[in-house]
């Protein structure tokens, strides 16, 4: 761990190089701290200039409001005059009730308006705000890692560019934002309206995306991936799966593929009670194709992926009170609620703590205002999912066939999909300028896989095969053979104006779909069988590497070799169990020194993250699970937990423009007992990955 302390030492010290820097460089103020002293904007030329339309000090914002109100025809030039030669306590007044005159302001209005307080100093003009990003929800990936607009007129800028863009632009900042936990769900309902966009007719389109570019150095990865990979190689062929060779095999990638594209739709509706809208999203995170020309540039020219796609109608009953229904690609309710905030986006935390998936999914809810005034919303929300259970590729020499059948079949071959629920609540923990609501919620899901073996896979050869024939004979047309899935997760973001803190724990069987479970899924239990026959190979693609084979058991004595009548069954297949989560901390650094919200120095952010996933020490080793029965895979994988620790300072040059920097440390132990891992020529019971990754990411 001493290169974990040399890193952490590391920011700590660039933090403190920085911060006083940032205390005293406001890029968008003057040098006195006085914006009166400002140079005011250039007004338009006047059709019919006057004049005594001469800046004066203290009064340059209202001589230049009154240029453009002359140019615009709104004032006479001899109002304007008058206006501004009253004494300077009077112009404001004065403008106003020419205005209200005029009928540019109504009674509402200046009833609405807030008293106008003693004349301030004027401030420079802020650039137009870019478009709130909702990170993730974009609904900030996954792995990858829609949302409908956030409430943009409260939330400032989140630091990780998957944006929502054309949301409404928020008003000028008044003070730099809090860290935005990221967050796939909106807290509020889409308004009819809501996108500013690319107008095609009635449809309202908003295109948004980022570009990542970044430089990577692993100090191990064996399997050669541009991201961590959990210490179970795929790659490194079949005398050396657990061996980096005479190094712990280093590597460095520049990378560009975690660049994303996505369009945000609306669509209108006769009626004004309802909302319809839309995303479709993608990146270039897919794997690398081997086709011909692709022969010795696949790893720079990889094949682009669908993220999201879906549509979303929401009826608004009330001004307190939306009914909603989604169709199409999401993410998932449970795993997706909470996600780290990290550059790593291409796995994300994945078996490292951080469970998400987007899956294709019919889902509906409400989402209940409680109380307007602390934001308080309720937001249960039921789907029902592909059901889908995990996928290794490139895994043994099944191939094609093995990913086909346990990633793509056997979750469809159940026959019925995944159920899923969630309820979240927020609320505004924090009320001061720039917070963003805190949530807690709680997930569930269940599901259940099929491994179909057809009665052309019996092994039954006439008659040699005693124990065979005898166990096949009590299903002669085939079997089925299958298991549950099922898992639980609560969630806290609890964002505050000096610091974010975001939590979440979860636990569940079967979970390497969600990226949990260190790639297990399920294991046959052989124990209480007094003679098994098998692994058969099924119709979907098994026996599986990493997973249980359909076996059938005999549960009496043998008769002769065989097993008599009424005692066979199916071996039971159950899935493993798994735990996990992570805590992460973020630090608003340009807030805690009051850096200028519109300067160059707004957007200093230190995120620390923690993160675990483990498997359950029973399951890992159950001598029923683990007991040799005629090569019947590896199930359980002899790994007992992934973990990482994480550091990342985002520096946000403009809303366009951000620079990351991340040093991570991954690892992954064996189960107590064993030395799987050969590293550098030493057996270790542990594999680790100290990882660093910068580079600018623009959004757009």
């Amino acid at each position: 761990m001493l290169t974990l302390r040399k890193w952490f030492s590391s920011l700590i010290v660039l933090v403190v190089t920085v911060v006083p820097v940032m205390a005293g460089n406001n890029d968008a103020k003057p040098a006195n701290g006085n914006a009166a002293n400002a140079e005011p904007a250039a007004v338009p030329a006047n059709p019919n200039p006057s004049p005594n339309l001469t800046a004066a000090p203290g009064s340059a914002n209202v001589t230049a409001l009154l240029g453009v109100l002359v140019t615009k025809g709104v004032l006479a030039p001899a109002e304007a005059d008058a206006i501004r030669n009253a004494a300077p306590e009077a112009e404001f007044q004065l403008l106003v009730e020419a205005l209200s005159r005029k009928g540019v302001l109504s009674a509402a209005d200046l009833s609405a308006a807030p008293s106008p307080a003693a004349p301030a100093a004027a401030q420079p003009t802020a650039p137009a705000a870019a478009p709130v990003e909702a990170r993730e929800s974009v609904s900030s990936s996954r792995a990858d890692s829609g949302v409908s607009p956030q409430q943009p007129q409260t939330q400032p800028q989140a630091p990780i560019p998957s944006r929502v863009a054309g949301e409404l632009p928020p008003p000028p900042a008044s003070v730099v934002g809090a860290v935005i936990p990221v967050r796939v769900f909106p807290i509020d309902a889409p308004k009819t309206g809501g996108l500013a966009g690319i107008k095609a007719g009635p449809i309202t389109l908003a295109p948004y995306g980022f570009i990542k570019a970044t430089v990577v150095h692993d100090s191990s990865d064996p399997n050669g991936d541009d991201f961590p990979f959990p210490g179970i190689w795929l790659t490194a062929g079949p005398n050396s799966t657990f061996n980096t060779g005479p190094t712990k095999d280093p590597e460095v990638h520049v990378k560009a593929r975690s660049t994303r594209f996505g369009l945000n739709v609306e669509w209108p509706d006769i009626s004004k009670n309802l909302t319809l809208t839309g995303k479709i999203e993608g990146d270039f995170e897919g794997n690398f194709s081997e086709v011909d020309n692709r022969d010795v540039s696949s790893i720079r020219s990889n094949e682009p992926q669908l993220r999201l796609a879906f549509v979303r109608l929401d009826y608004h009953a009330s001004d307190t009170f939306d009914v909603f229904f989604l169709g199409g690609q999401d993410w998932t309710l449970f795993g997706s609620g909470a996600l780290e905030n990290i550059v790593e986006t291409t796995f994300n935390g994945a078996f490292w703590g951080n469970i998400w998936e987007r899956s294709p999914q019919l889902r509906g809810g409400f989402i209940w205002t409680l109380d307007k005034e602390h934001h308080v919303n309720l937001e249960p929300q039921f789907g029902i999912m592909m059901p889908s259970t995990g996928q290794i590729l490139k895994l043994g020499l099944s191939g094609l066939a093995g990913q086909l059948g346990e990633g793509e079949r056997e979750g469809a071959d159940s026959d019925r999909p995944e159920y899923e629920g969630r309820v979240a609540l927020s609320y505004q923990l924090d009320k001061a300028k720039g917070v963003t609501p805190a949530q807690i919620a709680v997930a569930g899901f269940h599901s259940r896989r099929t491994s179909i073996v057809p009665n052309s896979s019996y092994i039954c050869d006439g008659g040699t095969n005693v124990l065979a024939c005898s166990l096949e004979s009590a299903f002669p047309n085939g079997f089925q053979a299958s298991s549950p899935q099922w898992g639980g997760q609560i969630v806290a973001q609890i964002p505050t104006r000096w610091a974010t803190l975001v939590a979440t724990a979860y636990r569940g069987g079967d979970l390497r779909f969600y990226f949990g479970g260190q790639i297990n899924t399920f294991a046959t239990d052989v124990a209480g069988l007094t003679a098994v026959s098998g692994p058969y190979v099924s119709a979907d693609g098994g026996p599986l590497v990493a997973a249980g084979g359909a076996v059938l058991g005999c549960t009496a004595a043998l008769v002769g070799g065989a097993c008599p009548g009424g005692n066979v069954e199916v071996a039971p297949q159950r899935p493993i169990r798994s735990f996990g989560g992570f805590v992460q901390l973020g630090l608003p650094l340009s807030r805690w020194f009051n850096a200028d919200p519109r300067g160059h120095n707004a957007g200093w952010q230190l995120l620390f993250t923690i993160g675990k996933d483990q498997v359950n020490d029973h399951d890992l080793n159950n001598p029923g699970y683990v007991a040799a029965y005629n090569g019947g895979g590896t199930a359980p994988l002899p790994m007992l937990m992934g973990k990482t620790a994480i550091g990342t300072l985002y520096y946000k040059f403009n809303n366009w423009c951000q620079f990351a920097f991340e040093q991570s440390v991954y690892a992954t132990r064996a189960k107590d007992g064993i030395t799987l891992y050969t590293i550098a020529g030493q057996p270790s019971n542990e594999w680790q990955d100290h990882r660093t990754e910068v580079g600018p990411i623009f959004t757009f």
